[in-house]
């Protein structure tokens, strides 16, 4: 769709949203933002979110935003980390040795050299150590959350102000 003028790429926008169905896949939700879709939060409050999946990494011993990828599909999140690890690997130079993940990346504990760390409840046998190592390593989380706060409200990227990215 590179080649197409504005003006038709904005009739087959169109095209596509008269013919799409309420149970179908690939719906247009906004026609000033065709590339924008519907994410699941799963929260009482706020069921629903509409945009696009956005994935940040940060330092473990600093807030510095090392990687941002935005997403061009509704991946679930552990399929969004091969992407991020490897944008991360790119601008440093270096591999990620281990991360620390929400919940949301269940299923994954290694992404090629990648160790991901899930937050989970120490276990019964587990000593005084062990449980402190594993708290430690799931705080950094709290900052991460802390840090995509920030990135909403104070630069604006809570919505997206832009009329389309490909134009």
């Amino acid at each position: 769709m590179k080649n197409l003028s504005d003006e038709a790429r904005d009739f087959l926008v169109y095209e596509q949203v008269l013919s799409q169905q309420p149970k179908g896949k690939n719906k247009i939700y906004s026609l000033h933002g065709p590339q924008v879709y519907c994410i699941a939060k799963g929260k009482d409050h706020k069921q629903y979110e509409y945009g696009r999946k956005v994935s940040i990494a940060s330092t473990a011993k600093s807030n510095q935003i090392v990687g941002v990828v935005s997403h061009e599909q509704n991946l679930h999140d552990s399929h969004t980390l091969p992407e991020i690890l490897a944008h991360i690997e790119t601008s440093r130079g270096k591999v990620t040795k281990q991360g620390v993940c929400d919940r949301g990346c269940r299923g994954k504990s290694k992404v090629n050299e990648t160790l991901i760390i899930l937050p989970k409840k120490a276990l019964k046998k587990d000593i005084r150590y062990q449980k402190d190592k594993k708290r430690k390593q799931c705080k950094r989380w709290a900052a991460i959350e802390r840090i995509f706060g920030h990135l909403k409200s104070d630069f604006r990227l809570a919505k997206n102000y832009l009329k389309d990215a490909n134009r």
